[in-house]
C-alpha cells in the first residue's frame, strides 16, 4: 500500500531500460573513438540501474526500550531507515530523536497520538500533524516532509492543509501480532521485492531482532537499504 500525492513518480520495466543502456553503450562503440568513454560510462549507468533497493520503516517511536538498540543495529549494518514518530512520544525522548537525526535516517510525522485521522475534523487532523511537526523541529531543525497516518488512514485534502507527502507500505508483517522474530522476518523475507517499503515497529525486542534478520537476508540477495524518499522521489 503506497500513496504519493501532489508528485509524478515514472517507472519502466528494469529489463527495458538495461535493454536501451546496452543498446546506447553499442552504438557509441560503433561511433569510433569516443567509443571507449561512452562504454565505460554506459556500463555505470547499467550498474547503477541493478541495484534493487528497498525501505526499512519503524513506526509509533521512538521507544526508550528499543529504539537505541535498533541504532546501534542499523549503524553496524550502515543501514539508512525511516522512522515515523509519534508526538507524545517525540516530546518525552528528545534525546533519542537526536539520536535518530544524527544518525542520518529519515523522519516522518505517524500523529501526535496515533488516532485514526480520518475519523477527526480537518482541524483537529491538522492539530495531530502541526504538534508533531513542531515538536520534531523544535529538536533536530527540520519539518517532516513524509507522514504515515496510523492504521493507513488519510484525508486527500490533508495533503493540501498540511503540505506533507502521505508514505504507506508495500510489506506488513503485522509484527505487533507475534513476538517470533523468526516468523515476523520470514513474512517479510517471502514477500518483499524490489523498491518496496517494509513497514516495522521499534516497540519490541522481536520486531528489532526481526529487523536485523531481514536486513542481513537481503543485503545477501543483493538489496540496498535506503529511506523511503530516495524510493519515492527517484
Amino acid at each position: 500500500m503506497r500513496e504519493v500525492h501532489n508528485k509524478k513518480i515514472y517507472s519502466y520495466p528494469k529489463d527495458v531500460l538495461i535493454a536501451a543502456v546496452i543498446f546506447a553503450a553499442a552504438v557509441c562503440q560503433w561511433g569510433g573513438n569516443h567509443g571507449k568513454a561512452a562504454e565505460t560510462v554506459s556500463f555505470a549507468a547499467l550498474e547503477d540501474i541493478a541495484e534493487k533497493k528497498v525501505a526499512i520503516t519503524f513506526d509509533d517511536g521512538p521507544n526508550p526500550d528499543y529504539t537505541e538498540e535498533l541504532l546501534s543495529g542499523l549503524k553496524e549494518r550502515g543501514v539508512n531507515a525511516t522512522f515515523f514518530l509519534l508526538g507524545k512520544e517525540v516530546e518525552k525522548y528528545p534525546d533519542i530523536v537526536k539520536d535518530i537525526s544524527d544518525s542520518g535516517h529519515l523522519i516522518g510525522t505517524h500523529s501526535y497520538e496515533h488516532v485514526n485521522l480520518s475519523n477527526l475534523s480537518d482541524a483537529a487532523a491538522i492539530e495531530q500533524v502541526d504538534k508533531t511537526n513542531a515538536a520534531i523541529y523544535d529538536i533536530t531543525g527540520k519539518y517532516p516532509e513524509y507522514i504515515r497516518p496510523p492504521y493507513g488512514c488519510w484525508k486527500c485534502n490533508l495533503d493540501y492543509e498540511t503540505k506533507m507527502i502521505e508514505v504507506l507500505w508495500d510489506v506488513d508483517p503485522k509484527d505487533w501480532a507475534t513476538d517470533n522474530s523468526g516468523v515476523i522476518a520470514k513474512r517479510v523475507i517471502d514477500k518483499v521485492g524490489e523498491n518496496d517499503i517494509i513497514l516495522l515497529h521499534d516497540a519490541s525486542e522481536s520486531s528489532v531482532k526481526a529487523a536485523f534478520a531481514i536486513i542481513d537476508e537481503l543485503k545477501k540477495e543483493g538489496y540496498t537499504f535506503v529511506t523511503v524518499e530516495e524510493i519515492l522521489m527517484e
